[in-house]
């Protein structure tokens, strides 16, 4: 209980408090006054927000926000936080920084509603409410009553958070100028607790946080976390068998876990939770970031900036995205690592000082003309390990080639000849495991770039890859996989991972962890799932016809990856992936969340090399 109440704080309390033993402890209680407000909004609803100003009252200040569902506290007047907002840099510049508990949670009023819909427009003198017209009460309210303000508002968050931040964007207040939507969700079914349709079993601990209403305004949990009694994950989850047994830990009483299991499409619950298509004539300006090892929320990041980008082209609206796992850009460390790979040293306390900070005091403090020196987008190549600067995401000159796997377990930008295959056999009760780890995480993280060599030695698991390079290779954007596959039943899940195979003689580093060696290290670069009755719609979900070639696609997240000379690039294929996502029966069922356990079978999946209609994964290179 201990591990997953601090996991709880470090995930999504407060990202930035990780900056404090950099920071004088008696800083903010120095140079800032705390007061609380109960602030009113359209419907009478009062949420509650905590402001921080500064004690220097010869100026006015813009107002920095964070609205987050994990706490605003400590509570009570007497009792402040230790850092304030993004950064130290910005702390010690001076902003009036804003902390509020969204509706439902904690110290506000109201109920709770996991992505709570966006209304599609606002119809005057209506009393109807979501995050963005909470958003813009709460900053009239400020406006008003704040006598130090210089009536600009910026917002930031990371995870949650940063989805309330991105939420605040349709019909923005006025004064709203600058938005930092940081590790965002965007869509409950694509980031987070699904991907593609296949449902992530390793979030399942997380909710328990998500799926009690509380009984009003309370500064202490009221939801319990399950105690699970073990450290070993894959046992635990494999022993509990279908997800319907999972009821005795939460049953009736977990809303949201009512929510899971009783909408496993993709249908009108989970589409207007989806933000995306209400990114529309957006006003303020937007730096999104993100983490490229980023196992929570890498879709949201991405695909919010494509969208503004594609709806309101015209708009400020920049991306960047670092060598992160889920909000390592707001710690100040030293040496940035995920998993056995060493980033460099500094690179957040760079990006904070460099890229956020001058966002904010531009659009906040500045002329607010956009001319901030800043780049379209700001990327870090994670195979040359340097940040890297483009005018267009993906790159425009990026050029689309396709690598095809071949039965002989080769990759190359070759077609296949003949009309060959590769099989395995998947079975349900001996599934692939995601890690090597023996541990229960609160939500996974350093996966994103482990050692990849425990997978691709198993016999369900498909191995191919190139030649050694004898030239550096930069994948640079999207990745799209179209997979021709049969399975010998109804039903099949397909994962694909993009690796880069280290060359035997790479040196240890002092941060690879004890009993790894860099000497051949597989390391995952991208990778992604489908739920393959998923393959034609995520609303209307479709059997397999046994033994039937059939054509999945799968479209993985971005990369920035150069696969350096003497390196090889690796692609596996599996269909179980545990316990990161729950276990597909193989056997069609209406809806997984129900299966019953002897709906579990073994089943023969095939992924077919044949000259007309070849599996190939799709990447854009820069030449």
């Amino acid at each position: 209980m201990k591990l997953f109440k601090f996991l709880l704080i470090s995930c999504f309390i407060g990202f930035s408090q990780w900056t404090a033993l950099a920071q004088e402890v008696n800083y903010v209680e120095e140079n800032y006054v705390k007061q609380e407000f109960q602030i009113p909004m359209r419907d009478g609803v009062k949420l509650h927000t905590v402001v921080y100003s500064p004690k220097d009252a010869s100026q006015k200040y813009p107002i920095l926000m964070s609205r987050t569902p994990y706490n605003s506290g400590p509570y009570g007047k007497d009792t402040m936080k230790r850092s304030l907002g993004p950064s130290e840099k910005l702390m010690k510049e001076g902003y009036i920084f804003i902390y509020q508990d969204v509706r439902g949670r904690w110290m506000s009023e109201g109920s709770y509603d996991n992505m709570r819909p966006t209304l599609p427009d606002r119809k005057k003198n209506s009393k109807e409410i979501d995050e963005s017209t909470d958003t813009f009460d709460t900053i009239e309210w400020l406006l008003k009553n704040l006598t130090n303000s210089n009536q600009k508002v910026g917002m930031w968050g990371i995870s949650y958070p940063g989805f309330y931040s991105a939420a605040a964007l349709p019909f923005a207040h006025p004064a709203l100028k600058a938005v930092s939507p940081q590790a965002p969700i965007a869509d409950f079914y694509f980031d987070d607790f699904h991907h593609n349709g296949a449902y992530f079993l390793s979030y399942w601990v997380a909710t328990a946080v998500f799926g009690y209403q509380h009984d009003g305004p309370t500064d202490k949990p009221w939801y319990q976390m399950v105690n699970t009694g073990t450290k070993d994950a894959y046992q635990f989850f494999l022993d509990m068998g279908s997800l319907k047994n999972a009821d005795k830990y939460y049953g009736e009483d977990n809303f949201f876990w009512t929510e899971l299991k009783e909408n496993p499409d993709y249908n009108e619950f989970w589409q207007k939770r989806n933000l995306l298509p209400h990114l529309k004539d957006t006003k303020p300006a937007v730096m999104t970031v993100g983490g490229w090892f980023d196992a929570e929320d890498l879709y949201g990041p991405l695909n919010i900036y494509k969208t503004i980008e594609k709806n309101t082209p015209n708009a400020y609206n920049t991306l960047v995205m670092g060598p992160w796992s889920h909000g390592d850009w707001a710690r100040v460390s030293g040496a940035q690592k995920v998993s056995n790979i060493y980033f460099g040293d500094d690179i957040n306390l760079w990006y904070q000082n460099e890229v956020e900070a001058v966002f904010f005091d531009h659009f906040l403090k500045g002329t607010g003309d956009g001319k901030t020196g800043l780049p379209e987008a700001y990327l870090f190549d994670t195979g040359t390990k340097e940040w890297k600067k483009f005018d267009t995401w993906p790159p425009r000159e990026a050029v689309t080639t396709a690598y095809f796997p071949h039965a002989s377990g080769a990759l190359s930008t070759e077609k296949p000849a003949g009309n060959e295959f590769s099989e395995y056999i998947s079975d349900p009760a001996k599934p692939v495991p995601h890690s090597p780890d023996i541990k229960f995480n609160f939500t996974p993280r350093k996966y994103m770039a482990d050692d990849q060599r425990f997978a691709a030695r198993r016999p369900d698991v498909l191995v191919f890859e190139t030649d050694i390079l004898t030239e550096d290779i930069t994948v640079a954007g999207e990745i799209f996989a179209k997979l021709q596959v049969s399975t010998s039943e109804t039903d099949a899940d397909w994962i694909v991972k993009l690796v880069d195979v280290f060359p035997h003689d790479t040196p240890d580093h002092e941060y690879v962890q004890q009993g790894t060696h860099l000497s051949n290290y597989h390391m995952m670069v991208r990778s992604e799932v489908i739920r393959g009755r998923y393959r034609e719609s995520f609303s209307a979900p479709k059997p397999f016809t046994p033994n039937q070639i059939t054509e999945v696609p799968l479209q993985l997240q971005d990369v920035l990856h150069t696969f350096k000379k003497g390196h090889k690039i690796q692609i596996q294929i599996q269909s179980t992936w545990f316990p990161l996502i729950d276990r597909n029966p193989q056997k069609y069922v209406e809806n997984i969340f129900k299966a019953d356990d002897a709906d579990f079978i073994k089943a023969t999946h095939r992924v077919y090399h044949h000259s007309d209609k070849p599996t190939e994964i799709s990447v854009q290179l820069l030449k």
